[in-house]
């Protein structure tokens, strides 16, 4: 079942596709861990030409995220999950994948030897569980990664340690590639929202494909207004840009990065 690296993913056009993260565990929703994950999973996907366009976050219920993987698998062309993916008995993402896909949770053997190969005179029984998988799921490999990744036709399992989350999806990068990657420029303002909402409801009217975002600094010293442009036609991103700056009055912007 274990897949050789590579294998990118072809797409007809350079339209972004489209993914959601779902973002599992009990210790996320009660406050004991900070997720750290979905913020990376952003700007990587970002830099492939992919927009994230849900984050779910949900408990160590199986039938939950049954639930939600269903959903989401329907609705995205990718689903990332974090989380839930060791042996322990909270431990249920893998089961739940399987059952939203009408299959079986199984041990895989070269899984199984990779995982005993890792631990060596050290492993245990409670290490090989870490080889079950869903039956039709395929092992993804890498050359700098002796630990497979495990994938369900659009379904991405990740772990939820941010360390090793981190390091899963840089090597899983090169199966995402799909298109242009996204641009964002940024324009910092003395202006309040207030005083911008006319001049960007006009770049919005005047460039529908470039997303326009205003995000005030309350407690910044240098600006009082972050205006960003984001897309995937540099040209079209840069016209909005120098559309909105056209609108400024004398003494804007602050700076343009």
């Amino acid at each position: 079942m274990l897949a050789a690296n590579g294998g990118r993913q072809a797409v007809n056009d350079d339209s972004p596709r489209s993914a959601a993260a779902l973002v599992i565990g009990n210790e996320l929703l009660s406050g004991k861990v900070q997720d750290q994950n979905t913020l990376v999973l952003a700007r990587s996907l970002r830099s492939v030409g992919i927009a994230l366009r849900r984050i779910v976050m949900i408990p160590d219920d199986l039938p939950t995220i049954v639930s939600e993987v269903r959903s989401l698998a329907s609705s995205f062309d990718l689903v990332f999950t974090s989380g839930g993916v060791g042996p322990t008995h909270d431990d249920v993402t893998i089961a739940a994948v399987a059952q939203a896909f009408d299959t079986v949770v199984e041990t895989d053997p070269d899984l199984a030897r990779v995982i005993a190969e890792h631990f060596g005179d050290a492993v245990v029984p409670g290490h090989l569980l870490m080889a079950r998988v869903p039956r039709g799921c395929e092992l993804i490999t890498y050359d700098d990664l002796k630990w497979p990744t495990v994938r369900m036709r659009n379904v991405w399992m990740l772990p939820g340690v941010p360390e090793l989350f981190r390091s899963r999806l840089a090597s899983i990068k090169q199966h995402l590639v799909a298109g242009t990657p996204f641009v964002s420029r940024s324009v910092f303002s003395n202006l309040d929202e207030g005083h911008l909402v006319p001049l960007l409801d006009e770049i919005v009217r005047r460039f529908p494909t470039v997303d326009v975002g205003s995000y005030p600094k309350w407690n910044d010293q240098t600006c009082r207004t972050q205006l960003t442009f984001d897309g995937t036609d540099p040209a079209m991103v840069d016209a909005a840009l120098q559309a909105f700056l056209a609108l400024l009055p004398p003494g804007e912007p602050l700076r343009v990065t």
